[in-house]
């Protein structure tokens, strides 16, 4: 691997004269044609390759079904654009779709692509689309990425309509924080555009073309974590409001009317939320925006996500409730059995009731069923009547004594312990991480039915990639309660921890350092019981390490919790 990029690029910033998140007639060359991640540039359109910069060379001619190292097979051209091409590609070594960019290795860019690729690829994010390989083989220079069949693009979701309040807060929350971790590492995106967010159908939102996108085009910034954080704006911008928020058309949107300047979201559109209208201006205030409240305008990644962190946490919409189907028989329950099975449109008559018992047999049978219930009564009464006789005997009895177990204690006994202990709700936590970890989920913790689970999104490592500690959930049992021990099932053999807020908590405690360690354990059938009984009404059950799924995903599974005092 190379050594890692500042700024994604080594290379001039060719872009001229308009913001980077305002350039709409820019690809992204990371589109997957089958399923709406195609990249919409007038150029690819038309399919002409354009050749402005001097000293490029022209590019390869690559073709469907040609082998990158006797190993890529090239199945669909998705952009050629100015000196390069980016193609679906099928790793027949590991059978799986991938994405390739091409170029020739005499390209004026190349040395700066394979930088790019190499440092996004050091990255390891699984929040963004991972780079695989980046390679010079003779005459051309390729770089091998993720294929995400199952992801549509933001764009393609706009299509339709603004997103939901949650979905927005999702994206913005996600994506700021990826962004402000490559930040860290010294990489930026540059071209963080509609294009180039997409969403799994898991609900996890992945950015694609790190660094190489920009490097691709030969995009470069003096300021790069303003560039992207004025990108994260005008995203959150425009899934508020479905409109690009500059007066130019831009990635299928339309964007603002001419000579207003920029407008917050909630004057474009009714209904839309206060707090994210104001983060989407904070972020693009750099721009000339001004936020409503006056608030400082956010200008690196890691100021946006500080921001989103100090709102009040959205949470997700409650499910709508569905009425359970109408119960129908069976057939044999509903007396169809064995019957004919009628003509369509054939009237059918009312079945005849079975005539009563009338005969002297019938007769017999009823005064004998009688008999019996009336002797099981007196029976019955006769016994309940002599034990409650020997009971009272017994009690007043001078001369009987009475056994306590235990010890000889006269006073009151002490209650049995080991009672369950009801689970009233629960929600997901992630502090280290995006705020949100399945939470339409966590409902199925405390549902009694095993075959339902709570999971965590995929890593690429047991240890959350390297990404967190971990990630849990909290436990509300309603009020503050003896807890003995806590029985959890999981699928695939996982670490946890069992943490107690304290018999004083009463709130739920936002942060982490809110819970205390009070046991711990691993396998997928744990009892988690401290060394003495504590009291305590919010409990976090903490996972620390993860299980390799059957699909090679690295995804912890919480089927079921079960409290007991």
């Amino acid at each position: 691997m190379a050594e890692r990029s500042t700024a994604a690029v080594d290379v001039a910033d060719n872009s001229g004269e308009e913001p980077l998140t305002a350039q709409a007639d820019q690809s992204t060359a990371d589109g997957v044609a089958n399923n709406r991640e195609r990249d919409t540039d007038s150029d690819e359109a038309q399919g002409t390759p354009t050749n402005e910069d001097s000293g490029k060379s022209s590019p390869p001619d690559p073709h469907s079904g040609h082998k990158l190292a006797r190993r890529y097979r090239l199945e669909e051209c998705v952009t050629r654009l100015d000196g390069f091409s980016s193609w679906r590609a099928v790793d027949e070594k590991l059978r799986r779709a991938v994405g390739v960019h091409i170029l020739p290795a005499d390209h004026a860019r190349a040395r700066s692509v394979l930088a790019s690729a190499r440092s996004s690829a050091l990255l390891g994010d699984p929040r963004f689309v991972q780079v695989l390989d980046a390679v010079e083989d003779e005459d051309l220079v390729y770089v091998v990425h993720e294929w995400l069949p199952d992801a549509t693009e933001l764009t393609a979701l706009l299509a339709s309509g603004p997103l939901e309040v949650y979905d927005a807060y999702q994206m913005v929350s996600q994506v700021a924080a990826a962004m402000a971790a490559a930040h860290r590492e010294g990489l930026a995106h540059l071209r963080l555009s509609p294009n180039a967010v997409l969403r799994t159908s898991t609900g996890q939102w992945r950015i694609r073309g790190l660094a190489v996108n920009a490097a691709l085009r030969g995009i470069g910034s003096d300021t790069p974590q303003r560039t992207d954080t004025e990108a994260i704006g005008a995203l959150l911008y425009a899934t508020l409001t479905q409109r690009w928020p500059y007066e130019d058309d831009a990635h299928g949107l339309v964007g603002l009317p001419k000579d207003i300047g920029l407008i917050s979201p909630d004057q474009v559109r009714a209904g839309v939320h206060r707090g994210l209208s104001e983060l989407a201006m904070r972020a693009l205030a750099n721009d000339g925006a001004t936020a409503s409240r006056h608030e400082a305008p956010c200008t690196t990644p890691e100021e946006l996500v500080k921001a989103i962190g100090e709102m009040p946490r959205i949470r997700p919409p409650e499910p709508a409730y569905t009425a359970p189907p109408t119960y129908q028989g069976t057939a044999y329950q509903q007396g169809a059995y064995g019957r004919p099975t009628p003509r369509p449109g054939a009237a059918q008559p009312a079945p005849t009731p079975p005539p009563p018992l009338q005969s002297r047999t019938g007769k017999a049978l009823k005064w004998g069923v009688s008999a019996l219930l009336i002797a099981a009564l007196g029976l019955g009464s006769w016994q309940l009547a002599d034990a409650l006789m020997e009971r009272g005997g017994t009690a007043d009895d001078p001369d009987q004594t009475q056994t306590v177990d235990g010890d000889n204690d006269k006073g009151p006994k002490a209650p049995a312990s080991g009672k369950p202990v009801s689970i009233v709700g629960a929600r997901d936590f992630d502090p280290f991480g995006d705020q949100s970890e399945k939470p339409s989920e966590v409902g199925n913790i405390f549902d009694n039915n095993p075959s339902t689970y709570w999971q965590t999104d995929y890593y690429l490592s047991s240890d959350f990639g390297r990404l967190k500690d971990g990630v849990g959930v909290i436990v509300d049992l309603g009020k503050v309660q003896q807890v003995g021990k806590v029985a959890v099932t999981f699928i695939g053999n996982t670490s946890v921890e069992l943490r107690s807020a304290g018999a004083d908590a009463a709130e739920e405690p936002a942060s982490f350092d809110g819970y205390q360690k009070v046991a711990e354990g691993s396998g997928t059938s744990v009892e988690l019981k401290p060394a003495k009984a504590f009291k305590s009404r919010y409990l976090l059950v903490w996972l620390t390490d993860l299980p390799m799924q059957a699909n090679g995903e690295w995804r912890g599974r919480l089927a079921d919790v079960k409290v007991t005092s």
